[in-house]
């Protein structure tokens, strides 16, 4: 999205069952059931929100509360005080303190770092360091 254009928002009074796409970033603060598809852009889940669904962006950042799978080509971030249920699938993860997370992590770094087929996290550290909430502003599959 170019610079200076606002996130198009789902209002915290609306309520979506279904299926969600767009070709711009997106922010949801009312209710969402079903999926969400935004494989290019920018996919915000407000601190009041209320997402059951499953989601795919480049990027996610979860501030209130979701039920459901992420699949991101970019970074996801769990920022402090969200709750999420469900699995992360993504080239990147950022954990804030007090953010709570149950699910399954798989990061596909993707990078030249780590061609040869070493991963520098191994997934079950990472899923163990995510579940437990406690990593402040850590930042998994970093380059």
């Amino acid at each position: 999205m170019p610079a200076g254009e606002a996130a198009a928002v789902i209002g915290k009074s609306v309520q979506i069952r279904g299926e969600v796409k767009g070709n711009e970033d997106l922010q949801v603060e009312g209710l969402v059931e079903g999926t969400i598809s935004l494989p290019e852009n920018r996919l915000t889940i407000g601190a009041h929100a209320h997402v059951q669904a499953n989601l795919t962006a480049r990027d996610v950042v979860v501030l209130g509360g979701l039920v459901g799978d992420i699949i991101a080509s970019g970074r996801v971030e769990l920022r402090a005080g969200c709750s999420m249920t469900g699995d992360i699938h993504a080239g990147r993860l950022s954990v804030e303190e007090n953010a709570v997370f149950s699910g399954k992590v798989e990061l596909s770094g993707g990078s030249s770092a780590n061609a040869g087929g070493a991963e520098k996290t191994p997934p079950a550290a990472v899923q163990a360091a995510a579940s437990a909430g406690t990593q402040s502003g850590a930042l998994f599959g970093a380059n």
